[in-house]
């Protein structure tokens, strides 16, 4: 692919590919480019796994799964970072910790401006889309289906605003609509974190003969608080290799609530749980998943990955809004947001980011496309896709009521939106009218 569209014979880049070819050729229907959102998300592996849910659907299709250009086992982009969580940290207790996430910030934007600044120009969603593009040329077909998650809908979304006409079935889950999309990742989903939060500390407190966190909600809050409490005056100790400090613990909570899911909803219960004998300073050995999250977030194991999701999106929206307004902004959302305010409000790395080379993308089509989201999504906001339905006139709104969680198709074991989702596929019709599914 060419690094740079305007010079399409200059400096050429890799994007891996793969193909998993339409077995009904009597029902063929053409390509479907699959997504697994990030950004930075790897999606080579999808045609596997997104084949099962699919079912018979699956053998219409030539499924392609597209790691993005930086990405994966594409060209690869590591700007040599010692963590993997520049844009999921926590701005701290008071302006003395706020200072230390500002040094941090322009720490590791001159660090990939110097090891990458030939190439971050061209590290974004428009390019993506047009490497897409280039994928459909390649194949000989008029048009792509695609799927896309989370980011990769406004990956979808930027491809049918720069190749309009170009999209055969469309389906956005987890839907992140432009006006949503900025570089502070979840600033506006503070609310929808805390719900989260407090319905896991219930699910928690009719667990407490399981995981002993409080008999009712407000003792599990409390036990949470205590935790984020002890890592302000002192980071928690983690085993023998890991502090986890106030800057990312909230991160690791923040992890954990993007499923209302039983499992995954124990799978937090268990690390609140270490958390809390490290907030008590008792020794502590990490689960398996804890060591592997703490590898990311704290090494460079991590890298990779976020400098990656920090260049698209930095290389998509940057802006400069002054480092004295990030903390107005955490300071006013504190209060009513004590975990997630400080971290969805906190300054990245793009305040001081290059502008990007062309300006954010505006929408102004109506694409019929089938779009998912759950009313409690912690991720991308269900307003986000409320607006999308709004900006596309002729799609559908397929909504999960009453479920937080991000990502619904195959991923939450709902039969209501599976076969939601594969009707269209299969038949390429949208529903009549915006279809409700119970969680």
């Amino acid at each position: 692919m060419p690094l740079d569209y305007a010079d399409p014979g200059g400096r050429t880049i890799t994007v891996a590919i793969s193909r998993l070819k339409a077995t009904d050729t009597a029902h063929r229907v053409g390509p479907l480019l699959l997504n697994d959102g990030g950004p930075a998300g790897p999606s080579l592996h999808m045609p596997l796994t997104k084949s099962e849910v699919m079912g018979a659907v699956a053998d219409r299709y030539d499924l392609i799964g597209m790691d993005p250009r930086f990405v994966g086992r594409s060209t690869p982009l590591d700007c040599g970072w010692d963590l993997g969580s520049a844009l999921l940290r926590s701005a701290g207790a008071d302006l003395a910790a706020y200072r230390e996430e500002v040094a941090l910030a322009r720490e590791l934007a001159g660090r990939c401006e110097r090891a990458h600044g030939d190439v971050l120009p061209y590290v974004t969603t428009r390019n993506t889309a047009r490497d897409m593009d280039v994928i459909r040329a390649a194949l000989g077909e008029d048009a792509l289906s695609y799927l896309g998650y989370s980011y990769g809908s406004y990956l979808g979304e930027v491809y049918t605003q720069l190749f309009p006409g170009r999209t055969d079935r469309m389906v956005l889950d987890g839907v992140n609509s432009p006006e949503y999309y900025n570089q502070t990742l979840l600033r506006g989903a503070e609310a929808a974190n805390e719900a989260a939060l407090r319905a896991w500390a219930s699910w928690a407190a009719a667990r407490h003969g399981t995981y002993g966190l409080g008999a009712t909600r407000g003792e599990v809050l409390a036990r949470v608080e205590h935790i984020l409490d002890a890592a302000t005056r002192e980071p928690l100790r983690i085993g023998e290799a890991y502090l986890l400090d106030e800057h990312v613990l909230p991160s690791v909570f923040i992890g954990g609530l993007g499923s209302d899911l039983d499992e995954r909803r124990a799978d937090l219960a268990k690390t609140v749980r270490l958390l809390a004998r490290a907030a008590d300073r008792k020794p502590v050995e990490p689960s398996e998943a804890l060591a592997g999250q703490l590898e990311f977030l704290l090494t460079g194991a991590g890298s990779a990955s976020s400098s990656q999701m920090t260049a698209i999106i930095c290389g998509d929206v940057a802006e400069r809004r002054g480092v004295r307004s990030y903390w107005r902004a955490v300071e006013e959302s504190r209060e009513r947001f004590p975990l997630t305010g400080p971290l969805a409000n906190n300054i990245t790395p793009c305040e001081f980011w290059d502008r990007p080379a062309e300006e954010p993308i505006v929408l102004d089509n109506d694409v019929p496309a089938l779009l998912v989201a759950a009313t409690g999504d912690p991720r991308t906001l269900y307003a986000g896709a409320e607006a999308m339905r709004e900006q596309w006139q002729s799609s559908r709104l397929l909504t999960v009521e009453g479920a937080r969680q991000h990502g619904l198709y195959g991923e939450y074991g709902n039969a209501c939106v599976d076969e939601r989702v594969n009707a269209y596929l299969r038949t390429g019709r949208l529903p009549g009218h915006d279809l409700t599914c119970e969680a």
